[in-house]
């Protein structure tokens, strides 16, 4: 009789440390979508601003098609991105000509005297800072996830239950990883 009980114990306290473990899991995830959540609205919020700043560059431009096309195209393929590789890969192009236009705007003092670009140019950055937060987050939400699948125990309630590991949101151009020259010559 006394082995019944303690066997019943056992079985009761795997349940609950299972139970507890698909807790954990599900809360990660949450998190984790919560993160993209946080980068999507960060993310529309610049795909929102750039026919704003393209139209009041446009004018000044006129020469200069073929930066403002690349911009306008890309962000239409962010749009329709679907997986966080791909997203993470069109946006790194995007933020690069997004660069570029800035670039080619030194150009035009006109321009760059416009308090419509400037406020434009602000917001710019400021969404810029908000999506670096969004994605330090959602990359920290799918790390503890994917530590949380991977590992033991819980990758037994993990894989019993079906969650599979998140992916990052990571720079995709190997330039933009190498550090920057300075020179003062």
């Amino acid at each position: 009789m006394i082995t019944l009980y303690v066997l019943l114990a056992l079985v009761a306290a795997a349940l609950l440390a299972g139970v507890g473990i698909y807790n954990r899991l599900v809360r990660n995830r949450n998190m984790m979508e919560e993160g993209w959540s946080g980068i999507d609205v960060q993310l529309k919020r610049r795909a929102d601003l750039i026919p704003n700043l393209v139209e009041a560059v446009k004018g000044y431009m006129g020469h200069e098609r073929g930066v403002l096309e690349q911009v306008t195209e890309l962000r239409a393929k962010s749009l329709q991105a679907q997986t966080v590789g791909e997203k993470g890969r069109i946006e790194g192009a995007l933020g690069a000509a997004l660069g570029n236009l800035f670039a080619v705007a030194e150009n035009y003092p006109d321009l760059k005297a416009s308090q419509n670009f400037l406020e434009l140019q602000r917001s710019l950055a400021d969404i810029e800072d908000q999506l670096q937060m969004a994605r330090r987050y959602y990359n920290g939400a799918v790390r503890n996830l994917n530590i949380l699948i991977q590992s033991f125990p819980s990758n037994l309630v993990a894989n019993t239950f079906g969650f599979q590991p998140a992916e990052y949101f990571e720079i995709q151009e190997p330039g933009d990883r190498e550090t920057p020259r300075v020179s003062f010559s």
